[in-house]
């Protein structure tokens, strides 16, 4: 089956229909789960502390819930707009921006604590017309240049993606470097075709001494993804345990008036009226 970057623009193969279909299938979920997990682990950032993240191409939101799981704030920028509209059936709880990232960004400078994205960089390799505003190295260029801007000084971003050929590694990486970016390249299960990832892991700032994370490995690809799952997975919820004291409880009064302010900024229908019993603490029955 043909990648689907080669099939059409992301705003038009991702209808109505696939958008839902995506979304979802349980696989898609699954990967998507473990991709955001692993993006944040590169990521690095300050246990117990939160943080403004840009999710670069969100779609509907299944990365999204897992930096709200994190306890993360978030916005996610996407060009699709059925992916949207599903990620506002959703409810998911980022602010949401149709956006063509191969156009660069309009957010302020140092805006965010930090980026990731999943299973995108790929879409920006393909020409859509002739015009040389169109080309990968012209949007690549747009993309980092802005994306440099938008994070701190200092900071991080994480973007996994597909790459076909080391040719669009080298043009990927060299634009990123151009743009002002340090880092490079992360490879998690070199040896295995379908365990198989590649991570571009950039940095803001840092004085040029933060060194490239190691990629994983193992000589059984499908066995130590597994533990290593299973090890991660045990890490964040011990993280959790450990942050709970530390952070406010996201369902107070406060979080209940600031996302019902949300859903009438977004027109939604049917949203309760504010009052001395919004967020109050039922007593237990018996």
């Amino acid at each position: 089956m043909s990648r689907p970057e080669l099939q059409a623009p992301p705003e038009i193969y991702y209808g109505d229909t696939e958008a839902k279909k995506y979304t979802k299938n349980t696989r898609n979920q699954q990967i998507q789960a473990e991709m955001t997990h692993r993006a944040l682990e590169l990521l690095n950032l300050p246990e117990g502390e939160s943080a403004f993240l840009l999710d670069i191409g969100c779609g509907s939101g299944l990365s999204g819930e897992i930096l709200d799981e994190e306890g993360y704030i978030w916005a996610g920028v996407d060009v699709a707009p059925s992916m949207l509209e599903v990620a506002l059936e959703r409810e998911v709880e980022g602010d949401l921006f149709l956006q063509d990232i191969g156009q660069g960004f309009g957010f302020r400078p140092g805006s965010f604590d930090g980026a990731i994205s999943i299973s995108v960089l790929q879409w920006l390799l393909n020409a859509e017309t002739s015009h040389p505003t169109s080309s990968p190295p012209h949007r690549l260029t747009r993309f980092f240049t802005t994306l440099h801007s938008a994070l701190r000084n200092p900071s991080r971003a994480v973007l996994q993606f597909y790459p076909s050929s080391d040719d669009q590694i080298q043009l990927i990486t060299s634009i990123a470097m151009r743009a002002g970016f340090g880092g490079g390249i992360v490879v998690d299960y070199p040896n295995s075709n379908k365990a198989k990832k590649v991570f571009l892991v950039l940095y803001v700032g840092g004085n040029g001494l933060q060194q490239v994370p190691q990629g994983l490995t193992g000589e059984d690809a499908e066995g130590a993804d597994d533990s290593v799952r299973f090890e991660r997975r045990r890490e964040r919820e011990r993280r959790r345990n450990e942050a709970k004291g530390k952070r406010k409880s996201v369902k107070d009064r406060d979080w209940i008036l600031k996302k019902k302010e949300l859903y009438r900024k977004r027109g939604k229908e049917t949203v309760p009226r504010d009052s001395k019993f919004t967020g109050r603490t039922r007593k237990p029955t018996f």
